[in-house]
């Protein structure tokens, strides 16, 4: 038999606690028998509640702003078009396995998001969704790469266009996803026998994103009778038995950690956040667009503008400073002020009912440890999380029910979820209360007794 993990790490993206630890709990004895034997509880996301940055807040203890990580995607520098994608390379700091690696254990890493392009472990390791294709280098050591063709045929990096009408090829896709990871895990564990094993399953995040409309009568395009009614429930069914197939390689004194990075919810509508910059006098437009353009596209009049923003799960916003950005119009002298302004009137923006949202807006100087690379002057949550940023102009409306990105019918919510089973010190079913996503990393570390990195925003969980 293959020497089993010390620890495993099954991370579930998007996973909603409402669902697998309330309303479909008796449906998942895998994922059931690990609450019973262990604990579990909320687990708080990072600001912003975001696959990226979220997982490497998580593996590092580091929030976004010590990372300098505030979104997929970032400004590159102070110019006003330049926004980047965040991959692996913007992660200056260790995480989990890089640390373990030097206490002397073996890894095996996959699909973790923040891990393309791949780094050298003391092991393996399989790159993420971010990875551009298979074409390109994506595993180490780099033969791996050949060894999962072996494995899998036509190995997925993530499901194609997954924010389209095609449902049933959606569906078809994630489960094909679910399994070639699964399949690829169980391989990992038997043929490189790590200490840390570390798999992220994104299927689960698609699948909210494709199908929440078609379960959840809150949704406002909710369909009745739809023939994908069941999708989630059965995909996270589907989920729980592969989970179940991946722990059968482990022994009795594996360690197990089931996690997701945020949660998921209902998508109620989008915001236009550059319509309302235009509305209030922050953003002008040199002409207005014949029709719905990207605020990249659009003819922005730098020298009478304050303010603009990016649409996504969660709206940024960013000040035009004089000395600052390039056409820069708000003197640094009255920044501060000009922000305060601004993030209170963000917070007052109502529903298309009239009724307020209760917003929420950060400033990340507030929020973070220290506050690294081009952050946006302000973090907004409208009705907390659920309506989206949309950045699109010309349409000179407030409210939207279309999504600049594609058809998409759920938003991210602040709670993920932890399951923590650790044979030495079970649980028996016990809450874990007042956790976040810093907690993981000190509180592992301090389980196998490795020095943790200075710093660390976390705390060490006691009482799991």
């Amino acid at each position: 038999m293959p020497k089993s993990p010390r620890l495993i790490i099954i991370g579930l993206d998007c996973a909603e606690p409402s669902l697998l630890f309330e309303q479909w709990r008796n449906d998942l004895p895998n994922l059931a028998r690990l609450m019973q034997k262990g604990s579990y509880g909320l687990l708080e996301s990072s600001i912003p509640a975001i696959t990226v940055p979220a997982w490497s807040c998580m593996m590092s203890g580091r929030d976004p702003g010590e990372l300098g990580i505030y979104g997929f995607r970032n400004r590159a520098d102070r110019s006003y078009q330049h926004m980047t994608i965040s991959d692996g390379r913007a992660v200056r700091v260790q995480r989990l396995w890089d640390i373990v690696s030097e206490a002397g254990w073996k890894v095996a890493v996959l699909s973790v998001p923040g891990t393309y392009p791949p780094r050298p472990v003391n092991g393996a390791l399989v790159s993420c969704f971010l990875t551009p294709s298979t074409r390109v280098a994506y595993t180490w050591p780099p033969h791996l790469a050949d060894q999962i063709a072996m494995w899998v045929d036509d190995y997925l990096l993530d499901v194609p266009n997954f924010r389209s009408e095609d449902k049933a090829r959606i569906l078809k896709d994630i489960y094909t996803l679910c399994d070639q990871r699964f399949t690829v895990a169980s391989r990992l564990l038997t043929e490189y026998e790590p200490d840390l094993f570390m798999m992220v399953e994104m299927g689960v995040d698609r699948i909210h994103h494709a199908f929440w409309k078609h379960m959840d009568p809150r949704h406002p395009g909710y369909i009745s009778n739809s023939p994908f009614s069941e999708a989630i429930h059965e995909y996270y069914r589907h989920v729980d038995k592969r989970i179940g197939e991946l722990l059968s390689y482990c022994g009795e004194e594996t360690t197990v950690l089931v996690v997701s990075d945020h949660g998921a919810r209902p998508l109620m509508g989008g915001i236009c956040i550059n319509e309302w910059l235009q509305m209030a006098g922050y953003l002008t437009l040199r002409e207005q667009p014949s029709g719905l353009v990207s605020l990249e596209e659009a003819a922005i009049d730098w020298k009478r503008t304050k303010a603009w923003g990016a649409g996504g799960y969660y709206a940024r916003v960013f000040m035009n400073v004089r000395g600052r950005e390039p056409e820069g119009i708000i003197p640094l002298p009255a920044y501060e002020r000009e922000r305060a302004v601004l993030a209170e009137q963000l917070r007052a923006i109502p529903g298309p009912d009239g009724r307020p949202l209760g917003n929420r807006v950060f400033i990340p100087q507030q929020i973070y440890q220290n506050v690294r690379g081009v952050a946006p002057d302000l973090i907004v949550y409208f009705d907390d999380l659920a309506w989206r940023s949309v950045g699109t102009v010309g349409g000179s409306e407030l409210y939207t029910m279309e999504n600049d990105t594609g058809p998409d019918d759920a938003n991210h919510a602040q709670y993920g979820l932890m399951i923590y089973y650790d044979p030495q010190r079970p649980g028996n079913g016990q809450h874990i209360e007042n956790s976040q996503i810093y907690d993981i990393l000190p509180t592992l570390l301090s389980r196998y007794g490795i020095v943790a990195p200075k710093g660390l925003r976390g705390k060490v969980l006691q009482k799991i």
